[in-house]
This record gives C-alpha cells, sequence and structure tokens, in this order.
C-alpha cells in the first residue's frame, strides 16, 4: 500500500510541477526571458520523486529535462549533472549501453564547463559499470579518462587508469595495445618518481612482451629500468634477470620456479595468469632442454647453438 501511495504521491507532485512549468517558460510584456532555471529546479525535484518512487522511466525523462533547461540556461555543470543522473536511471533499468551514452555525453560537457576533473571522475564511473559485459568499452573508457586527467597534469591519476586499461588490454588478448599501455603507465609513475610501482610495470612489460614472442623488447624493458633509482639489485630485478636468463637457455625448470613465485604470483591477476601461463617456445613440459649428445669416441664438437645465439652473453 505505501508503495502505491508513494507512486501516486510522484505522479501527483510531478503533475504540479509540470503546471508550474509551463507557467515559468512562458513569456509576457512584462517577462521577457523564460524561467529556464526555476523549470529546471522544478524538474529536478519531479525527478527525485520519481526515483524514490522506482519509477526510473519517468525519472530519466524528468533529468533529460532538468539537463535540456540547463542548457538552455548556459549552465553546462548542472546540465551534465542531470546527464549522469539520467544515465543512472538507465543503468536500474538495465539497460547499459544507453546509460553510457548518456554519462559520455556529460563528461564531455564537463570538459567544455572547464570541470575535467568531474569528466574524468565520470569516465571512469562509466568504466566500472561497464566493465563486467563489454571489456572493449571499458578500455574505451579508462583511456578517455586516462586522457582528461593528463591533460590536467594529473598524472598521478591518469596512471592509475591506464592501469586499469592495461589490465584489461592482457585479457583481451591485446597483447601489443598492452605492451604500448604499461609502457605509458611506467613513464606517468617515473614523472613522479613512484619508482617502487615503476619496479611492477617492468614485470608486468616483460610478461607482456614473451607472451609476444619479443625477448628482445623485453630485455630492453629491463636494461632501461637500471636508470631507476633502488631497481638495480632490488628483488624485481634480480627475478626478472633470472627469468630473462632462463628465457634464453630455454631452462623451462628455472622460468617456472619464477613465474610461480610470490613475487609473480601475487601481482594483479592478469598479470599473474600470464606468469603461470609462461612457456619457453619449443620446451617439452618443464624440464631445462638438454644439448645434443657428443658422439662416441671423440670429443664433444660444437654444438648447433653455439656462436648462433642473438642474445649470448645473457643481460650483461
Amino acid at each position: 500500500v505505501w508503495y502505491l501511495q508513494l507512486n501516486e504521491n510522484a505522479l501527483y507532485e510531478h503533475l504540479k510541477i509540470a503546471e508550474f512549468i509551463s507557467c515559468s517558460l512562458k513569456t509576457s510584456m512584462t517577462k521577457w526571458k523564460p524561467d529556464y532555471d526555476g523549470a529546471a529546479s522544478e524538474m529536478a525535484k519531479a525527478a527525485v520523486a520519481f526515483k524514490n518512487a522506482k519509477q526510473f522511466e519517468q525519472a530519466k525523462d524528468a533529468y533529460l529535462k532538468e539537463a535540456e533547461y540547463h542548457t538552455e540556461n548556459k549552465a553546462l555543470f548542472h546540465a551534465a549533472k542531470a546527464y549522469e543522473q539520467a544515465g543512472m536511471m538507465l543503468k536500474d533499468m538495465k539497460k547499459m549501453p544507453e546509460a553510457i551514452q548518456l554519462i559520455e555525453k556529460a563528461s564531455i560537457m564537463y570538459v567544455e564547463n572547464g570541470t575535467s576533473g568531474t569528466a574524468g571522475m565520470a569516465l571512469d564511473r562509466a568504466g566500472k559499470l561497464i566493465e563486467p559485459i563489454d571489456l572493449e568499452k571499458a578500455v574505451d573508457l579508462y583511456q578517455k579518462a586516462a586522457s582528461v586527467f593528463e591533460n590536467e597534469d594529473r598524472l598521478r591519476q591518469a596512471a592509475e587508469l591506464l592501469g586499469k586499461a592495461s589490465r584489461l588490454l592482457v585479457r583481451l588478448r591485446r597483447l601489443d595495445e598492452a605492451a604500448v599501455s604499461l609502457q605509458k603507465e611506467k613513464n606517468m609513475y617515473k614523472e613522479i618518481e613512484n619508482y617502487p610501482t615503476c619496479f611492477k610495470k617492468t614485470i608486468a612489460q616483460v610478461l607482456v612482451h614473451l607472451h609476444r614472442g619479443d625477448f628482445v623488447a623485453a630485455d630492453k624493458c629491463v636494461r632501461e629500468s637500471y636508470s631507476l633509482p633502488g631497481f638495480s639489485g632490488s628483488e624485481d630485478c634480480v627475478s626478472m634477470e633470472t627469468l630473462l636468463a632462463a628465457f634464453d637457455e630455454q631452462d623451462e625448470d628455472v622460468v617456472s620456479r619464477v613465474c610461480n613465485s610470490p613475487l609473480l604470483k601475487y601481482m594483479d591477476n592478469d598479470y599473474a595468469k600470464l606468469a603461470i601461463s609462461l612457456k619457453v617456445p619449443g620446451g617439452g613440459g618443464g624440464k631445462k632442454k638438454k644439448p645434443p649428445a657428443a658422439p662416441q669416441g671423440g670429443s664433444a664438437g660444437p654444438t648447433p647453438a653455439e656462436g648462433d645465439d642473438d642474445y649470448e652473453g645473457g643481460l650483461c
């Protein structure tokens, strides 16, 4: 009974507000400008009434009307807020793609209004909403949010959002793009002197590059990280040096041991999965590749690999 009464009250309130709005927007000899501000204020009240009554379709329409009136009144920030609220009503109606469209529209208006930080946060929220059902769109939203914060020189927030995008790119197996994203993340953390996080990004880079089949790029990431204060000799550094040396030597036992170490197993889940699934190319299931046996009765000649190893000399 209370729910039905609430619905009736919401409708009654809306009817009163509609009558007020129709009067507010009329002009006369003594009233030259429509009262868009008053109309928007009253429509916002109607939207809240419908929202509280869980009449989300009507609440969404009311928020859209509010946004329209604010736009006419050149109040872009308030218009954006109303569009974002309309998007949340669509979210409650399980119409997620339409909800995201409105939130993106709101973010554009926030930027136009000069409140880019609010735009970035709106895009981040939209990414979280769509991530469970559309990873591709979530990546796009996180990247857009990161770009907004980067343009504002808010590099910590930008790097965190790029981190979300990087992890989803790995999950989508878009590893080339993940490698680019990780490098950009790492550069941002270096710029704000968050070196320990740079170390972790180096590990992620190595894993991504090895899964891409690009040993040279993986090795380069470690070499470049030697310039980071504290990296050389750190657990992260030693672990990656050991992994790359073992990978180069096709020592599957050592590769497996490093990839199953706590350092890698307890990374973000997407990178941990890369670690435990990393295999040496041409490996036979966990044992070190054996060199060819020497001919009986004679001295052992050079193995076919000698002199032909592109990475002879290891990491030094």
